[in-house]
């Protein structure tokens, strides 16, 4: 009797036995999707350390506690701080901006009067645009036909130009040159590209003999015929696309850094 209650006892503690690993199996488990949905990214170094956890919990009976290193820090108010960190500087390039423009805007007063003063309306144009502040020169105000070479009569205006360049805060400025649909062919141009670039070129040499303008600032382009601003059906329309341009760039706040 005694030996069959024994029998009966030791059958009910070994069939018990199973709830410990099973639980420990769940935990494991548990513990598993929680660090994977922690994980916003998943990168190879710390996909290797989490392998090696899980082998170390599985086949050396580390405990999962041990790990806590694993699991991302609370971003929280990182977050918030970066918030508002770039309302900051959206706030702060707004205000730049704003600044910028009223700064072009004083300079396109100057050069409206200085046009007044040299009775220069409609040989010269200033105008803001999205790249920037726009100066205009009808070429007639500074090359005679065909040539690149700025009239000597004209030197002066190209100086008195120069001056009004001379900024507070030194921006970058691109010269550049147009021509109307003209083919040219001479000793000197092969085509009107090479008239347009010259033409930039000279005027930027004269304008940079202003040693209060920084040349590393400046460039200049041709663009020959293919930008024209008119039609070149007619002698006006002709008149207004050979020009040269002055584009004086804004400042950023990077730039001005």
């Amino acid at each position: 009797m005694s030996k069959r209650r024994k029998k009966k006892k030791d059958e009910v503690h070994i069939s018990e036995s199973w709830l410990l690993p099973y639980a420990d199996i769940l935990t494991l488990l548990l513990a598993l999707f929680i660090v994977l949905f922690s994980m916003s990214s998943v990168d190879a170094q710390k996909f290797q350390r989490l392998s090696q956890v899980f082998n170390g919990i599985f086949v050396g009976g580390t405990g999962v506690s041990e790990y806590n290193d694993l699991l991302p820090p609370d971003n929280s108010q990182a977050s918030v701080g970066k918030n508002e960190n770039d309302g900051e500087k959206e706030e702060k390039e707004v205000q730049f901006a704003k600044h910028e423009q009223e700064e072009l805007e004083h300079i396109q007063m100057k050069i409206n009067a200085y046009m007044i003063q040299k009775n220069l309306e409609g040989k010269f144009d200033i105008s803001l645009t999205q790249e920037g502040l726009l100066l205009t020169i009808r070429d007639n105000v500074l090359f005679e036909s065909g040539v690149a070479d700025v009239r000597k009569e004209d030197l002066t205006t190209a100086k008195e130009i120069s001056e009004l360049l001379v900024m507070d805060i030194p921006r970058e400025i691109i010269i550049s040159g147009h021509t109307d649909n003209v083919p040219i062919k001479n000793a000197r141009f092969q085509s009107n590209w090479e008239l347009s670039v010259m033409r930039a070129v000279n005027f930027m040499k004269i304008i940079l003999e202003n040693d209060a303008l920084d040349p590393g600032l400046f460039s200049a382009k041709g663009f020959g015929e293919f930008q024209p601003i008119a039609t070149n059906d007619n002698a006006e329309g002709k008149a207004k696309n050979r020009r040269v341009e002055v584009l004086i760039l804004p400042q950023t706040e990077m730039s001005n850094q």
